[in-house]
């Protein structure tokens, strides 16, 4: 098993902070440990949903998949509580901000996608079903009469240590 960290990066403007919930689904393009094989497609994995696949596992896992090519059977669980904001102290600097344990598959790539929740600052409006996937967003907070955005939008993973 390995653990894997989301980073997120970006310039935010007037936000205080940028989150998500375990209602929120990861769409990733994944490769599998055995064989090296990368999945064209987007594999979405969501904290708050189970699936029951594997008789080893009666708990049941966020998300899993055999392999295409080698037929293995991977997994892929959100680490419960180890999701964290980005916060305006975090702003251009790469932050995890949520962690994976990862079995036979790890995430290669990213889709930030729509789910977002972005506070502006000084106690502004909360902006709900926020979409990053056009790696910059703009809004203005009638509250505090300014306008606020999330600028290039960045994302990596990085393995952890246990």
């Amino acid at each position: 098993m390995v653990r894997v960290g989301l980073q997120i990066s970006a310039t935010l403007e007037n936000i205080d902070k940028v989150e998500i919930d375990a209602d929120y689904s990861f769409f990733f393009k994944l490769t599998c440990s055995n064989c090296g094989e990368t999945s064209d497609k987007w594999h979405d994995v969501t904290e708050s949903e189970r699936v029951q696949q594997d008789s080893r596992n009666p708990d049941g896992f966020n998300f899993y998949m055999k392999c295409k090519m080698c037929g293995r059977e991977n997994s892929i669980d959100v680490v419960e509580k180890s999701s964290v904001p980005y916060t305006g102290d975090d702003a251009g600097k790469f932050k995890t901000i949520v962690v994976f344990d990862c079995r036979g598959v790890e995430p290669v790539e990213f889709s930030p996608r729509s789910g977002w929740k972005v506070h502006s600052a000084e106690n502004g409006q909360v902006f709900e079903d926020v979409d990053f996937s056009d790696d910059d967003w703009v809004e203005y907070d009638q509250k505090n009469k300014e306008s606020i955005g999330v600028y290039e939008f960045n994302s990596k993973f990085i393995k952890l240590k246990k």
